[in-house]
């Protein structure tokens, strides 16, 4: 996909997200909220914050219990890792799914921006092999597409928090922010 069709479709989506949170029943911005709601606020697309890479998936896939942001918790499978360098560094973050027979990828994270431009409890990116999976084993890991779980915008969600072993110290500054009036 060329550069300026990956920027087509983000922004594309983004768009179609804002008209969802805008008008949808199903929004998770409260209704009180939705009349004054002009779309959420992104970081500027960035094709540096986007990757090709391999998914180091584990031989032994063990449980892992996340907390909710209602105290409850949820039970993930660790399936593989991803391993990718910024700013000179590497960096791993952990890839889920709910269930052995599930094909797509869960990756919560929470990075320097976490709790200041962007949702303190972290933000998450879904991988679905149709779109993200690609020749090789690889898959396209883009922080463009990171989003803020519904729990951010109101209280009638329940959401996983990002484990620690999803913690990054840099900023991530790609993918959706966070405005705090937008949210409960």
């Amino acid at each position: 996909m060329s550069l300026f069709a990956w920027r087509a479709r983000l922004e594309r989506e983004r768009k179609q997200k804002d008209w969802f949170f805008a008008v949808n029943p199903g929004s998770p911005i409260p209704p009180r909220k939705r009349e004054d709601f002009s779309g959420l606020d992104y970081y500027p697309p960035n094709p540096e914050y986007r990757f090709k890479l391999k998914l180091h998936e584990y031989n032994e896939k063990n449980r892992l219990r996340m907390t909710t942001t209602s105290g409850e918790a949820q039970e993930y499978i660790r399936w593989g890792e991803f391993r990718f360098r910024l700013g000179g560094e590497e960096y791993r973050l952990q890839a889920y799914k709910r269930n052995p027979r599930e094909q797509r990828l869960f990756v919560p994270f929470r990075d320097a921006t976490s709790g200041r431009e962007t949702y303190g409890a972290g933000r998450y990116i879904d991988l679905d092999p149709e779109r993200h999976s690609i020749d090789g084993g690889k898959w396209i890991l883009d922080f463009n597409e990171a989003y803020n779980p519904f729990c951010a915008y109101s209280e009638a969600y329940t959401c996983p928090l990002t484990p620690p072993e999803n913690w990054l110290d840099i900023p991530i500054e790609a993918g959706e922010k966070y405005a705090s009036e937008t949210g409960h």
